[in-house]
Parts: C-alpha cells; structure tokens; sequence
C-alpha cells in the first residue's frame, strides 16, 4: 500500500488548557515552535494529537486523564481546529468541541462529510484512521518524539538506553520486549490463571462450575420425585373436591329439609288446633246437652206449679175462712143488738175482705216471681245453647278451612320439595349420579355424614400443605436448577473469554516474539546499516557502526575499530543514538509520511551535535513536514547561519 503524506497547515485553538484564540500557521518543511517553560508548547502538541484522535476521559495510568488536565476552568468553552492536507491534495478541517465525543469534518469546499466515516462506539468518529491508517499508538511511534519524558530522571543514561533497548527490541520506545513479554505472563497469571494455580480467576470459575454442575445432577435426581407429589396433589385436590361438593350437597339436601320440615311444622300446628277445635266441639256439645238439660228442666218447672197448687189450695183455704168469718160476722149482726157493736162487727168483715184480697195478691205476685225466674232462665238458657251452637259451627268452619289449608299446604310442599330435589339434580348430576344423590335424600343423619366429610377434608388439607410445602421446594429446586444452569452458561462464558483472553495473551506473545524476530533480521544487517549511516551524519562521522544483538544489547564501534557497549557512552551521545534511532524507525516502522514532531529533543546536545542534527534533518526529511518545539534559540541561530528556510512562530 502507498504511503500517505500528511501536512498540517494551520492550527487554531479557541480554548485548551491555559492556550486561548491562538491561531498558527505552519509552512510544508521545517517549523520551529518557540516559547519559554510553560508557554504551552506541549499543550500545542496535545491539542494535535488530541484532535486528530480524540480526547481520553480516563487516566490510562496517568494521575489525571488529559480531558481533566485540559479542560479550561475558568471558560465553557473547550475547541479548536485544525487544518491538514494529504498527498492527494485534498484538504481538510477538523472542528472538535472536547466535551463531546465525535469532531466536526469539513472538505476544502466548507461542506460537513462527518458522516461518511465509521464511528467507533470507544473511540467515536474514526476519520483519520482511515485517511492515513494510522491509529494513535503508531502516531506517537513514528511521529512524535517526547523526549522530555527522560530528561528528569535521577539515572537519564539508563533511561535513555533502556528507550533504545525498546526501539530495537519492539519498535516503540516506551515497549520493553522482555517487559512485555513479562506482563503478559503475569498477566496471564494474574488475570487467568493455570492448572497448576488454585486462587487464580480460571482456578475459581472452574470449581465453581464443577460445584454447579454437581447440585444440579442432585436436583435433577429430587425432581423426579416431583412429578409424583404432583399426583398425590392432584389426588388430593380432587379428594377434596368431591368432599367438599359432598358437603354442599348435604347441605343443600338439609336446606331442602329444613323448609319442609318448617312447612310440615306449620301444617302440625294447624292439625293441632282443629285438634284442640274438634276438643272444644266436644265440650260445647256437652254444654249444648246441658244446657237443653236445663232448659227442659227449667220450661217443665215443678216449683211453680206446686206454688200454683199451693195458691189454690190457700185461696181455698182463705175462701172458707172468709166464708165462715163473713157467716159468723152476720150472725153476730143479727144476734147482737148493740148497734156499734154491730157497726164494728160490720166493720171487721172488710177488714177481713182487704186482708184477703192482700193475701191473694201476694201469693199472685210470687207467683209471677217465680214465672218471670223462670222464663228469664228459659230465655238465657235459650241463649246460652244458641251461643254455644254458634261457637261449634264457628269451630266447624274454621276446622273446615284449616283442613283445606292443611291439604293444600301438603300439595304446595309436596311440589316445592319436588323443585327443590329438581334443582338438586340438576346442580349435582355432573358430579354425582342419580342413585348417589337418592341415596343422601334417603339419608338419615346429615349432621353426622357433614362431620365426616369435614374431618376427612381436615386431614386431606393437613395432607395437602405437607405436599404443597415439599412441592414448593420442588419448585424452588426448579427455580435454583435454572439459576444454576443460566450460572453456568456465564461461568462457561466467562472460561471462554478467560480462554478467548488466554489465545489472545498467547497470541500477542506469539506475535510479539515474531515481531522481535522479524526487527532483530531487520535490524540486522539492513537496519544497522541506516541505523549506522544515520549516527555517522549525525555524529559527523564519529560512529560509523552501530550493532545489536540479544547477549550485549546495543554496541558501538569506535573510530580505532574496537566495540564498546553504548552504556559506555556519553549522555549527549546516547542521546543522538537514540533520536537516530527514532528517526530510522520513521521509515521502518511506517510507509506513512506524517510529520516529525520533536518536544525539546535536543536539551541534552551540545550546539555541535545540534547543528549536526539539524543540517541533518533538512536534508534527509525535505520532503516531511519538520516541526520543532523548543525552549531556546539555538536551532534559530543554527538554520539562519546556514541559510535554511525555515518556519519560526514564537508563543
């Protein structure tokens, strides 16, 4: 694949850590940024990297993530953009607002073609990857060089060789081979585990499933039981069932009986009154019998006719007296001669009369006394019997009436019980046959039989729970088998990813030792030779040469031809090993030609070593963009002494 050339022409920055609405124009070639300690240079370089590939939320092992470490705080404000033009020419401009995820892309004519790239659901939107496929990491391998990050160190020589070691040994500076590779086993160890391990994520997840899979074949074998409790439920309920439709029958049979016994009750009490009635016929015919007794007795009264014959015989008896006195009276008058005497003599016989005449009326008069009695008593007696008659034809009535109540009242519960045993039928005949519902209507103890069943439901119930409870526990079983089971297709998802991650882990151990492999024939004789031409122009033909190999590591041969390990060397001149080493890795590593951004890469050369590196880099990259950040003027004096063109902006 053809390499991508890319150039960055203009940077604008509205708001960035402490930078603010600063713009910076860059030139195709060689640019240098200056500006004093804290003037921004590596913020400038961040901003680059991070609006190309986004800004990280998270620390990544930092102590604060360059989103935190950025982010203005004392503005809303956090954007910029930045102008880029690739070997086809093509421009574009990215605007990226930091607090979200995916940049606005601009093409040269000023329309928004954001959406003609993937987004990553991590990363965002991807462009530049796929503009120049060149994701973050090989960026900051091949482009950018942070040197400041050995320059204070307490041991800045073995930093700087252990750089080198990890140039050649894996391509990026900041990747040991032997450290990687150590990681990756501790890594594997820590994060993975092996059969020989015991605490480690695979030891446990494997126990853990082998002691799953274990109560889940226990389970299984309880939860072949569960199907016969089931049965013995299903028994039961039916058992009960029936008791209790029993029971209901029962009662609606006693129901049934309870009303005709009502109505029989009513129809008793009615048969006792005509009962009682024909009891008062009886004596009111007595009292009839009686009182025509009575009444014969008193119309054919004794008494009164010998009162009667009593009268006469007196009225005779007075007749004669006064007979005799009136005889006796008028023979006196004719014997006597005195006339008073004969006037009162004369005189007596009224007297006599009147006395008479007395007694007769009072014997009249008791007479009649004794008529009146008698026929008042006739005439009560006459009334007495026609109440009593009346009384016993109102008691023949009324007796009359209530029988025919009586039957009618037979018919009407005859036909009620009838209904009643209709709808009996009709409710139960599902459940019961004819002859079992006969044969509860023939029943004699309802009472007793409802007592039964209620017992016999009592246990059944008490039965039931037990089984339920067991069946309960069958269900959670059933519940806890699935829990297991679903337990156990994340365990297993979890041992394959441990595996998955395993392969991975292997994999990457594979390929970095293939990696390792492939650099060292690289590296050797190919690589050494422009690893060694590129120290001699640096060094201005100092070291000529400049081996590696796995036993010593980096050695370089002096101007007598003798060959000494590069910890021998000076810092200043391990220094240059080491940007000559990044710098002939640019090609190795990457067909891309991006630009080459050094941050205060030269603090440690002396201004002869400086000037050789920067009449180097013109020469050698003319054809890449250069840009230079730096703290001092000795590169401008260095590049206006030799009459190169250069780029200077100055923050």
């Amino acid at each position: 694949m053809e390499g991508f050339i890319l150039k960055i022409n203009k940077i604008k920055i509205n708001s960035y850590g402490k930078i603010k609405n600063k713009e910076i124009k860059l030139n195709n070639n060689l640019n240098i940024i200056y500006g004093k300690n804290e003037s921004g240079k590596s913020t400038i370089l961040n901003f680059i990297f991070n609006i190309l590939y986004g800004i990280q939320k998270n620390k990544n092992g930092k102590e604060i993530s360059d989103y935190e470490k950025y982010k203005p705080w004392d503005s809303d404000e956090f954007s910029g953009k930045i102008t880029y033009e690739l070997d086809n020419k093509n421009k574009y401009e990215i605007y990226r607002e930091f607090n979200k995820k995916n940049p606005n892309i601009f093409n040269e004519q000023g329309e928004e073609i954001s959406n003609k790239f993937n987004i990553n659901k991590k990363n965002g939107n991807e462009f530049f990857v796929e503009q120049t496929n060149i994701d973050s990491k090989m960026f900051l391998a091949t482009s950018i060089s942070l040197q400041q990050e050995v320059k204070f160190g307490k041991d800045i020589k073995s930093m700087l060789l252990q750089k080198i070691s990890n140039m050649l040994g894996t391509g990026q500076d900041n990747i040991s081979y032997k450290e990687s590779i150590d990681k990756l086993n501790k890594l594997q160890l820590e994060k993975i585990g092996t059969e020989r391990t015991k605490e480690r994520p695979i030891n446990i997840i494997n126990k853990k499933y082998e002691e799953n899979q274990e109560k889940i074949n226990l389970l299984k074998i309880e939860q072949n039981l569960k199907e016969q409790n089931q049965e013995k439920i299903n028994q039961l309920k039916k058992e009960i069932n029936e008791n209790k439709n029993k029971i209901n029958l029962f009662l609606d049979v006693k129901n049934i009986f309870n009303k005709n016994e009502i109505n029989n009750e009513k129809i008793k009490i009615k048969e006792k009154i005509i009962r009682e009635n024909n009891n008062n016929k009886n004596i009111i015919n007595k009292n009839i019998n009686f009182e025509n007794n009575n009444y014969n007795k008193i119309k054919n009264n004794k008494l009164i006719e010998n009162k009667k014959q009593l009268k006469n015989k007196k009225i005779k008896k007075y007749n004669i007296i006064l007979f005799i006195l009136i005889i006796i009276n008028l023979i006196w008058i004719y014997l006597i001669k005195n006339k008073i005497i004969k006037y009162l003599i004369a005189f007596i016989i009224p007297i006599y009369l009147i006395i008479y005449y007395l007694k007769i009326r009072t014997i009249n008069k008791k007479i009649k006394e004794l008529e009146k009695q008698n026929n008042n008593n006739i005439e009560n007696n006459e009334n007495e019997i026609n109440k009593l008659k009346n009384q016993l034809n109102l008691l023949d009535n009324n007796s009359k009436i209530m029988e025919e109540q009586i039957e009618k009242e037979k018919n009407k519960n005859i036909y009620l019980l009838n209904i009643e045993k209709k709808k009996i039928f009709d409710k139960y005949s599902d459940i019961f046959n004819i002859e079992k519902i006969n044969e509860i209507f023939n029943e004699n103890d309802i009472d007793k039989k409802i007592n039964i069943l209620q017992t016999m439901i009592e246990n059944s119930s008490n039965e039931l729970t037990k089984l339920e409870i067991k069946q309960e526990e069958f269900e959670e079983q059933s519940s806890e088998i699935v829990r297991l089971e679903e337990e156990q297709e994340i365990l297993g998802s979890q041992l394959k990813e441990l595996k998955e991650k395993n392969d991975a882990i292997e994999l990457v151990k594979e390929t970095i030792e293939k990696a390792y492999e492939k650099l060292k024939e690289n590296i050797n004789p190919e690589f050494n030779k422009k690893l060694s031409e590129n120290i001699s122009k640096i060094t201005n033909g100092k070291y000529n040469n400049i081996l590696f190999n796995d036993e010593q590591g980096l050695i370089v041969e002096l101007p007598n031809g003798n060959y000494v390990s590069a910890d021998r060397l000076s810092i200043g001149t391990i220094d240059q090993i080491y940007l000559s080493l990044r710098l002939a890795s640019i090609d190795e590593i990457s067909n891309e030609k991006l630009p080459i951004i050094l941050d205060e890469a030269f603090a440690y050369f002396d201004d002869i070593r400086l000037e050789n590196i920067m009449l180097f880099l013109s020469k050698e990259f003319k054809d890449r963009q250069i840009i230079i950040f730096t703290c001092t003027t000795r590169e401008l004096r260095i590049l206006q002494n030799n009459n190169i063109e250069f780029n200077f902006i100055e923050l």
